[in-house]
């Protein structure tokens, strides 16, 4: 049975999680060379969790529009004012 749309929450998953799932311990460590076929799934060593940091988009605007703007010749003005 399906939950209905409007009793979703809609940033369920916005944060970061502190506790992983089985499934993704062991997946991680696969990816570390700690995990061998044919282990039991229980008693899993600690996994660290990464936490994941998105920089603001807002700075990188503001870092990419001053190189767009970049500071005309004394030739340059010259021939603006001119016009």
């Amino acid at each position: 049975m399906s939950i209905d749309k409007s009793l979703r929450r809609r940033a369920s998953l916005m944060r970061q999680r502190s506790v992983l799932t089985r499934a993704e311990r062991i997946k991680i460590l696969q990816e570390q060379d700690r995990w061998t076929e044919g282990r039991s799934p229980f008693g899993l060593p600690k996994v660290r969790v990464r936490k994941v940091v998105l920089k603001k988009a807002k700075k990188a605007k503001e870092e990419a529009a001053p190189a767009a703007q970049t500071p005309a010749t004394p030739a340059e003005t010259k021939e603006a004012k001119k016009k």
